[in-house]
């Protein structure tokens, strides 16, 4: 009761925070519906969407490792699966543990969910994309232009959550700082032919 009545710095910063977060992010959910401000843009902010989905990431990561017939291109497609792999347990585990709802604004009309998928914090989007756009900087060999295309693709990934309303703007910054560091994880866990023959044998 006297904490009720005198609540911590800290209380009040993490709700003005809070406050502030949820503001913002229906300010700027301006592509939530049909019917908000930027409501023509939303098809534009779902194809997006699709880009950053766990799903297709998955199916042609595999089907690359599957069609490919160098051993430098299958040590790097299989560590790009473990990478994914491990960041859709990492998000679902976090949004399992946290439960922070979506949006109010958010239409619920999203490319493959499953259960976990009704929670926001954090972004599977937004952590992915970090996580994508450092492996791809790292291990391809791009031109200038390639790499800032990669890098602008991460970032309007993680805006387009806002603006569709999937996403408060906190749950997207955390998890672009997720992905980015996830993919430390991945490099210091690199799965090369020494460190897990039996799994470079099955290709």
């Amino acid at each position: 009761d006297c904490m009720k009545l005198n609540p911590s710095f800290l209380g009040i910063a993490l709700s003005s925070l809070l406050a502030i977060d949820l503001w913002a992010s229906k300010r700027l959910g301006v592509c939530a519906g049909e019917g908000s401000a930027w409501g023509s843009a939303r098809p534009l902010m779902k194809v997006i969407e699709v880009s950053g989905h766990g799903i297709p990431w998955l199916l042609g990561t595999f089907y690359g490792l599957c069609q490919s017939d160098s051993s430098a291109a299958r040590e790097v497609l299989l560590n790009l699966l473990f990478a994914l792999l491990l960041d859709l347990v990492l998000v679902a585990v976090v949004k399992g543990l946290v439960k922070r709802r979506r949006p109010t604004h958010n239409k619920m009309d999203m490319f493959v969910t499953i259960s976990v998928d009704k929670y926001s914090f954090p972004s599977g989007h937004a952590t992915r994309a970090a996580l994508v756009c450092r492996f791809v900087l790292h291990h391809l060999v791009l031109a200038v232009p390639l790499r800032v295309l990669v890098v602008l693709w991460a970032l309007i990934v993680g805006v387009s959550r806002v603006m569709l309303g999937r996403h408060n703007v906190t749950d997207v910054l955390f998890g672009l700082l997720l992905g980015y560091a996830l993919y430390g994880v991945v490099e210091y866990c690199w799965l090369s032919p020494l460190s897990a023959p039996a799994l470079f044998a099955l290709w």
